[in-house]
């Protein structure tokens, strides 16, 4: 009989203190955080005042406290941050900090539902819609129900995907919502609840998910079944939220759903940075969060880093001025510095050429041009500014414009990938199908509708009747998709060459279209270049895809995760694409009201108090220097408003302008007019006669 094998018994593990190293580099209110208990904390973290170095710390010294990584669920509101987070933290911690599930709120979702949604009756093989795809979507059941070709306006696909999503993420009856931002579309309230009916069935039908639902669905899962509820919240001991200001009710439900078991809950946030009402996020989060979680401990951090204290004296006048906020005051240790200039300019043409001059003249005093940043409301008011510094060679880059995956050549090749994960994909389809020459919007729904009748089988578009313009690209195309369903089966190919040979052989059938589409393609075949590239990276089809929908990336250097430091370029950016970042100069320009705040929120009070905040965060993106620009002359018809302002943003009243540097735009002396010539000295008739010789009888 063999030995009986020795048992070895681990010791009590002796937990000691949080390491110093761990608080070494923070002040006593970020230590005081990130060394915190276990119940319900809150951290009202102001601009600069290092709340990613606090969350991060707090993660670690979890991990010190020997609560096991994988049982941490840090949620973040982008994919770079979560990564950025954890490596930090990895650096603090060693390996273990890698353990640490983090992510966007959407993707924890989507991890989640890939894993219980099964149990809830959601097909694990579900599809990911992105925004536009919804939008699609919305109009495939508009155009069944016969608003397509109404005679009455009836609510475009955008309106009604707007209000959809508004209803889940706000909670609003759509009746209320109705009346409070599209009144003449009242007495279409019905059929919009009908239409709304028909787009929920399509995504079950099809096996469809949009981003909402990643989030709907969690939070149902969590409160309807006890069982999934006891599985999923049980899957973690702690819960950190970065940015919780951000949050929407459907958040806020989730992460009650998640911590109701144990209370022990982490939100970083700073109420005065409260900026996305338009995307659902709800301004009360924050504020409630000690009534939700009884017994909460608050911690504020106030110590400002990146500032100067005249640029932190003027951000903490504006934001005083708001209805209901937690008080704080920001300081800093960070002494001297300018104060911020407030320049006056005679009109839109003075503005651009002081922004640019000034740029020029801090770039030359050794500024880099990527250290610099110009800050405006709305995208469409950098338009005159881009077209000098372009006329000038000023390299600069936009956050904000089109974005990579919302061009039509992406969303093409990518639809192709779609129907081969999901042959149900009713979206992608209709975008194949319309490639096709020969073939409109009549034809591709019959066609579609044939294969529903076909339960959507993946030959059944091999078998359809094509019109006879669009039969040779009907076979290529049946061709092509079986190639790219059996593309699974390839053998001793690694996995990310098998989606990057996927997009290849798309691209076989695709280019030609897009080059006939196209006068200029270049640019095009160069973006579905670096598309194949990126896609090198993923192991399947289904998590490259995934990743598209749940962080979609602004540009191809986003997605590939290309350095901020690579080039020097100035940073043109709307407020809201500028906050969590920073720069050495910051330029506000249009603070005029009307412009900022908008014309559209000047007689609602809520509205009026998130432009302020808004104007809260542009301020304090600045290190060293900033300047607000407002021109006198202001033309109404540039924003189509009914009426105009000219007059100077209504957030720097006179006591905020106490704290600044009046500046006005010298404006160039008149230059002499030449003297006029009395005798002519060519004769610009003789040269263009003589150009084509003497004239014909």
């Amino acid at each position: 009989m063999a030995d009986e094998p020795l048992v070895f018994r681990p010791r009590p593990r002796d937990i000691a203190p949080a390491d110093d190293r761990l608080t070494a580099t923070l002040n006593e209110d970020q230590a005081r955080a990130a060394t915190f208990g276990d119940g319900p904390l809150l951290v009202i973290a102001g601009a600069g005042t290092g709340k990613t170095r606090t969350l991060i710390h707090r993660v670690a010294a979890l991990i010190e406290r020997g609560v096991p990584p994988e049982r941490i669920l840090l949620l973040t509101f982008t994919r770079r941050a979560a990564g950025e987070m954890l490596t930090r933290a990895e650096k603090l911690v060693g390996a273990a900090g890698a353990r640490v599930h983090g992510g966007t709120f959407h993707s924890i979702g989507h991890r989640l539902l890939r894993q219980y949604g099964a149990a809830a009756g959601l097909p694990a093989d579900f599809t990911i819609m992105d925004q536009g795809d919804a939008v699609d979507l919305m109009q495939l059941a508009r155009g069944a129900q016969g608003h397509a070709k109404g005679q009455k306006r009836f609510p475009k696909k955008e309106t009604l995907h707007y209000l959809y999503s508004r209803h889940i993420n706000t909670e609003l009856p759509l009746d209320a919502l109705l009346h409070r931002e599209f009144a003449q579309f009242v007495e279409y309230a019905p059929q919009i609840t009908s239409l709304f009916a028909d787009y929920t069935l399509r995504k079950q039908e099809r096996n469809l998910v949009d981003y909402d639902d990643l989030l709907l669905f969690w939070a149902t899962m969590l409160e309807v079944s006890p069982e999934l509820q006891r599985r999923i919240a049980g899957m973690y001991d702690h819960v950190l939220v970065d940015e919780y200001q951000d949050t929407n009710l459907l958040q806020a439900r989730i992460l009650r759903g998640m911590c109701s078991g144990h209370r022990r809950i982490t939100v970083v946030g700073d109420d005065a940075q409260s900026i996305y009402a338009f995307r659902g996020a709800h301004f009360r989060n924050i504020l409630d969060f000690p009534r939700q979680f009884p017994g909460t401990t608050m911690v504020t951090l106030a110590e400002n880093y990146r500032s100067t204290s005249p640029i932190l004296d003027l951000s903490n006048i504006v934001i005083s001025r708001a209805e209901e906020r937690f008080t704080k005051e920001l300081y800093t240790r960070r002494e001297g510095g300018e104060k911020p200039w407030l320049v006056t300019a005679k009109d839109e043409a003075q503005q651009t050429r002081f922004v640019c001059d000034r740029i020029l003249q801090l770039h030359e005093g050794g500024i880099p041009l990527r250290e610099m940043a110009v800050l405006f409301r709305a995208g469409y008011m950098s338009a005159d500014l881009e077209i000098e510094l372009a006329n000038r060679k000023i390299p600069f880059e936009k956050w904000g414009g089109l974005k990579f995956l919302e061009a039509a050549h992406v969303k093409d090749v990518l639809a192709f990938l779609r129907v081969s994960e999901n042959p149900r994909d009713e979206v992608s389809w209709y975008r194949i199908l319309m490639l096709m020459p020969g073939i409109g919007d009549v034809t591709a729904r019959a066609m579609m509708t044939t294969m529903q009748e076909r339960a959507w089988d993946p030959d059944a578009f091999t078998h359809l009747i094509a019109p006879p313009k669009a039969r040779e690209a009907h076979r290529s195309l049946a061709v092509l998709l079986r190639q790219l369903r059996g593309a699974t089966g390839r053998e001793g190919e690694v996995a990310g060459a098998k989606v990057a040979g996927d997009i290849a052989a798309v691209r076989v059938t695709y280019d030609s279209i897009l080059k006939a589409k196209y006068d200029r393609p270049e640019a095009r075949l160069a973006d579905l270049d670096q598309l194949r590239t990126i896609a090198a990276g993923y192991p399947s089809r289904t998590t490259f895809l995934a990743a598209l929908a749940l962080d979609p990336p602004s540009n191809t250097q986003d997605l590939a995760g290309a350095s901020e430091s690579e080039t020097d370029a100035l940073v043109l950016s709307t407020v809201h694409s500028a906050k969590g970042k920073e720069w050495k100069a910051v330029f506000v320009i249009w603070a005029v009201d009307g412009w900022f705040p908008s014309s559209r929120a000047v007689d609602e009070p809520d509205e009026l108090e998130e432009e302020r905040r808004l104007m809260y965060v542009a301020l304090t993106r600045a290190k060293d220097e900033l300047a607000i620009v407002y021109p006198m002359q202001v033309y109404g018809s540039r924003r189509g408003a009914e009426y105009t302002f000219d007059q100077l943003s209504r957030f720097l009243d006179r006591g905020v302008r106490a704290t600044m540097q009046r500046v006005v735009v010298e404006e160039p002396g008149d230059v002499p007019a030449p003297e006029p010539l009395t005798a002519p000295v060519v004769d610009l008739r003789a040269i263009m006669r003589g150009r084509f010789g003497p004239a014909a009888g």
